[in-house]
């Protein structure tokens, strides 16, 4: 009814309110319980009941009814003195105008019957709003009480508020997560929805980070402690959210504005009808169907849905104006490394040469690199894992830093590393002439030797991710006019990425501040540009464009912090949706609007031509009210396409019985390919 909100807020646990009590309160409100507005409503009904049964019950009707209406009027009108010794003037008034005028005339009945009404808006009002805040509030339920803080080889049960960053904890198959952390022992399987939104379990192992409020489903692992408390990822999205919801829409702001002029306009309204007709019972419906509780739910209800929708699918947007803005963008500017690309690096080609089968070339390669930590032996032992090929300990390892390792597997000297690197190690046949790649296109190419023979070559490269070209189209068929990447590495590397995914402007060979003035540059040609980033080393793009959107943010304090908006993961297809959920909301806005208008002014027509009496009035109200929530509440189920509901159980995270590789066995790998053709791998993404 109030256009900041009205001033019950219902409560089932009295308490004593304080800036820790949490229950997200304003305090300054007088509050009122669900039971006492029940009994209120009980001492009306039975009013209704007594004038019916008894012939002679109209006085003990009178005073039932009486006490009903005291009891649920009294908040409304209590409420709007407090707004008049405070010095403003709002839609309360009106309310309470109407049930004291109602009250005073004798007809209590109306009086509860209204007051009531009123006060059901005020809860399905009240409850909307506090309905999001609880929902992101559940959130820090997600993170437990308690962890088990590993001293030595013993175990401690320990409140998670006492653990500091260095701690390691203990987390078991079915806990959550009590701290941001890296594991340093155990592999287990995590749902991690309730941060980046992906349905799907993940894999990880040592060395691999964990956030709090994910779930383990499976294996006991040990954690070490790198952020805890408010400092965790789960800590800063849950603030960045009950910021965001304090933020508004610029529509609102306009609302907020001219609404100090609506009180005064319904009271002249008011006046008019009782000059006209001296028909209280018209004046005080005017003033019921006035309440632009609808009008005012319009936006809130919508906002509230859409950072709903985009924070189920991790979409994390830290100011509802963002929401409008990106309904507006007609251009997108991207990074290519670790936005477009997966950033790491990934076997495309295994090339083995003279009779030497590309199981035989893995096996060798991955082997002897088992010891390394460079990208190139972590790309050959994530294939290896993945198709099964067994490792073997290798014997005499040594590195040469930038060249490439030496070491013996199965008894054979290996040798692997850049075409110099086996020249120099005595390889002279003329091996790379069966090479059929340029490495100026963003190909890493190493050698394999054994036994002072070249056995084959692999290529590796940074490769694109798989939902990228079908990501960039759908940005088109939404009505983005211009899609551009720009990047650091050379300008064949990048012309081929965009190649691949379907982007037609491409600039290579870009420095930060090269990418600041192209994004400019777009900006002075009349576009709304976003600028979608790794949030690392892209900040100053990000701030150039209308809107900056940070890529995988998910436990980078950076990425958070750098743009408007952040993925908490690197599913590019969430921008598509971004903008689609956008427009969707000023659509839904709009409707919201118009209803709440017509809503007013035919209510206004229908009480001064006494087509509705108050009580009636008071049902539109509610109904009015419904409509705008429900039709706001639509936007929830916004993306769920993407991301189509599965539950999680531990059968999810069970690995994926062995079986005997061969032809048609379905598993992807080309195991009946002998000699030396290459073999040209799927493209991986991470």
């Amino acid at each position: 009814m109030k256009v900041t909100s009205h001033a019950v807020h219902l409560h089932d646990h009295p308490h004593e309110h304080d800036e820790s009590c949490g229950c997200g309160q304003e305090h300054s409100h007088v509050q009122v319980q669900l039971k006492q507005t029940l009994l209120g409503l009980l001492f009306v009904i039975n009013s209704f009941i007594v004038e019916r049964l008894l012939e002679r019950g109209g006085a003990v009707a009178d005073v039932s009814a009486m006490i009903g209406a005291i009891i649920l009027g009294f908040p409304i009108v209590w409420t709007a003195i407090k707004d008049l010794r405070g010095g403003t003037l709002t839609t309360n008034e009106l309310v309470a105008l109407a049930v004291i005028a109602s009250f005073s005339s004798g007809h209590y009945q109306e009086a509860g019957v209204v007051s009531f009404f009123m006060l059901l808006g005020q809860i399905i009002e009240t409850r909307t709003a506090e309905g999001a805040r609880l929902s992101i509030e559940s959130l820090i339920k997600l993170t437990p009480t308690k962890a088990r803080r590993v001293t030595g080889h013993q175990e401690q049960e320990v409140p998670v508020k006492d653990l500091a960053v260095g701690d390691v904890i203990r987390v078991r198959p079915g806990d959550n997560v009590a701290a941001d952390g890296v594991i340093v022992s155990g592999q287990g399987s995590f749902n991690q929805a309730n941060i980046t939104g992906e349905s799907l379990p993940v894999d990880k192992k040592p060395g691999d980070e964990a956030f709090a409020g994910t779930v383990n489903l499976t294996g006991v692992l040990e954690i070490r402690v790198t952020r805890a408390g408010q400092d965790t990822t789960l800590g800063k999205v849950r603030d960045l959210i009950l910021a965001a919801e304090k933020t508004k829409l610029p529509i609102m702001r306009i609302v907020d504005q001219y609404m100090g002029f609506y009180t005064p306009l319904v009271l002249v309204i008011g006046a008019l009808v009782w000059a006209f007709t001296q028909d209280l019972s018209r004046v005080i419906a005017v003033f019921i169907v006035s309440c632009p509780c609808a009008f005012v739910l319009a936006t809130p209800t919508a906002m509230v849905a859409a950072l709903s929708a985009a924070a189920r699918l991790g979409v994390l947007i830290k100011n509802v104006g963002d929401i409008e803005l990106a309904a507006k963008i007609n251009a997108f500017v991207f990074d290519k490394t670790g936005t477009l690309t997966s950033g790491k690096l990934a076997v495309s080609r295994l090339a083995p040469l003279d009779g030497t089968s590309p199981a035989e070339l893995l096996h060798l390669a991955a082997s002897a690199e088992k010891y390394s930590n460079h990208p190139t032996a972590k790309a050959l032992a994530q294939l290896a894992d993945e198709a099964g090929v067994p490792l073997h300990e290798p014997g005499d390892f040594s590195e040469a830093a930038g060249r490439g390792i030496k070491a013996k597997v199965d008894g054979a000297p290996i040798v692997i590393g850049r075409a110099q690197w086996l020249k120099d190690n005595g390889v002279t046949e003329d091996f790379l002439k069966s090479v059929d790649l340029n490495e100026t296109e963003g190909w890493s190419l190493i050698f394999v030797a054994r036994g002072g023979k070249c056995i084959g070559w692999i290529g590796l490269q940074d490769e694109t991710r798989k939902e990228a070209a079908e990501s960039l189209a759908d940005l088109k068929q939404t009505g983005v006019r211009r899609i551009a990447m720009v990047s650091g590495d050379r300008q064949p590397v990048a012309a081929r990425v965009a190649k691949e995914i379907g982007c037609e402007e491409v600039v290579g060979e870009c420095l930060p501040q090269n990418k600041v003035d192209f994004v400019r540059t777009i900006r002075s040609k009349g576009y709304r540009v976003a600028v979608v980033g790794d949030g690392v080393n892209d900040a100053p793009a990000l701030a150039a464009g209308d809107l900056g959107i940070a890529m995988g943010a998910a436990g980078s304090e950076v990425a958070i912090h750098s743009a408007t908006i952040a993925l908490m993961n690197n599913d590019l297809r969430r921008l598509p949706f971004l903008v689609r959920l956008s427009r969707h909301t000023r659509r839904v806005i709009n409707q919201n609007f118009l209803f709440g208008v017509l809503f007013v002014i035919g209510g206004l027509v229908l009480a001064a031509t006494k087509y509705i009496n108050p009580i009636v009035a008071a049902v539109m109200h509610v109904a009015g009210s419904l409509i705008v929530v429900f039709n706001s509440f639509r936007l929830v189920r916004h993306g769920e396409e993407l991301e189509p509901y599965r539950p999680i159980t531990l059968a999810d995270a069970a690995p994926p019985p062995e079986h005997a590789h061969g032809p048609g066995c379905g598993c992807g790998q080309d195991h009946d390919r002998e000699g030396g053709q290459p073999i040209h791998l799927k493209p991986r993404t991470t």
